[in-house]
């Protein structure tokens, strides 16, 4: 079973970065493989977008072999166009699997049938799965769920038998259901059910923010990797921390203000390059920025200047401003 997904072999634990639209990106994917990130998955991508060809929507399916083990997620709701979309996925950048985007709560994409909405419409959902996985054979396929569309209708274990059933591999649980959206606690315990109720590996996500944290939910539930998400929007060395606390039982030293700053100084200029235009880079980084933000000193100061820069100049000046200045040796 795991032979076609061999990172879940048994001593192996897999941390996962979650696929984040408008955040997981070429670069956050590659920066967070530097810091210990084992698998990646693309930004979702829309079948139909695929299906028809669409540019724009050919520049989401982008990676380099660097990020191999990747995953492309697709969404959407008709089972043809998605094994279609799927097939043209696999042609165009060889992934080393699909990933099947059955939890997304945002509206756009629940309106047209996608994302979490099939988890109130498991016939469709289990068509939608079972076609994209005979059109990419032997390429193997994922999926990601939330537990359930409201805390009347929780159904992540029966969801995923079903998923199972028509051949996916594994599954990535987020532990809230679509009508919380990311409020609330993610509720562990439902996660735990379907580790139960599968055979198939099963990745837990929601409120990962520590070694510790990753370690107890394992215990507790018996989960073969971990995904994470929002935590590693302002911290992309979480992978590295919940690795050396895997390896020691100790949490590793974070890094210091300046090693911060470095990243993010970086990131920016690997953004420029990318997108060719130094003001549109920049400005596509200002949300990105005010998540690295969380936990600096004068934090609030900070995202208030972020708002506002445009350029790699003032990134390098507003960095100089909120370095600590170094003692000169007597």
């Amino acid at each position: 079973m795991t032979s076609r997904l061999p990172w879940f072999s048994p001593s192996d634990f897999p941390l996962y970065l979650a696929p984040m639209a408008g955040v997981s990106d070429k670069i956050f994917r590659q920066l967070c493989k530097e810091r210990g990130a084992d698998v990646l998955v693309t930004e979702f991508v829309s079948a139909e977008g695929v299906f028809r060809r669409n540019e724009r929507t050919r520049e989401y399916l982008d990676f380099d072999e660097y990020e191999r083990p990747i995953g492309v997620q697709l969404f959407g709701g008709n089972a043809e166009h998605m094994a279609e979309a799927a097939k043209h996925v696999v042609d165009w950048v060889r992934p080393d699997f699909i990933d099947l985007n059955f939890g997304c709560p945002v509206n756009k994409v629940v309106a047209k049938n996608g994302g979490s909405a099939l988890l109130k419409d498991c016939p469709t959902l289990a068509a939608v799965a079972g076609a994209v996985v005979r059109a990419v054979a032997p390429i193997p396929v994922t999926a990601k769920i939330r537990i359930g569309w409201d805390t009347d209708s929780i159904n992540a274990p029966r969801v995923a038998r079903i998923l199972e059933d028509t051949g996916v591999l594994a599954l990535a649980v987020h532990g809230r259901t679509r009508a919380q959206g990311y409020s609330g606690a993610a509720d562990w315990g439902v996660i735990g059910e379907v580790v139960a109720a599968v055979s198939i590996p099963v990745v837990g996500n929601g409120d990962l923010t520590s070694g510790a944290n990753v370690v107890q939910r394992r215990a507790e539930t018996g989960i073969a990797g971990a995904m994470i998400g929002r935590a590693a929007m302002s911290s992309p060395w979480i992978f590295g921390q919940v690795k050396h606390y895997f390896a020691t039982g100790e949490h590793l030293v974070l890094p210091s203000l300046a090693e911060k700053w470095e990243l993010i100084q970086r990131h920016c200029q690997l953004a420029v390059d990318e997108w060719g235009c130094e003001d549109q880079a920049i400005r596509s980084m200002r949300a990105r920025l005010m998540a690295y933000s969380k936990g600096f000193p004068n934090s609030k100061m900070l995202r208030e200047k972020f708002q506002h820069v445009s350029t790699l100049t003032e990134i390098d000046e507003i960095a100089a401003d909120h370095l600590p200045l170094v003692a000169e040796p007597a």
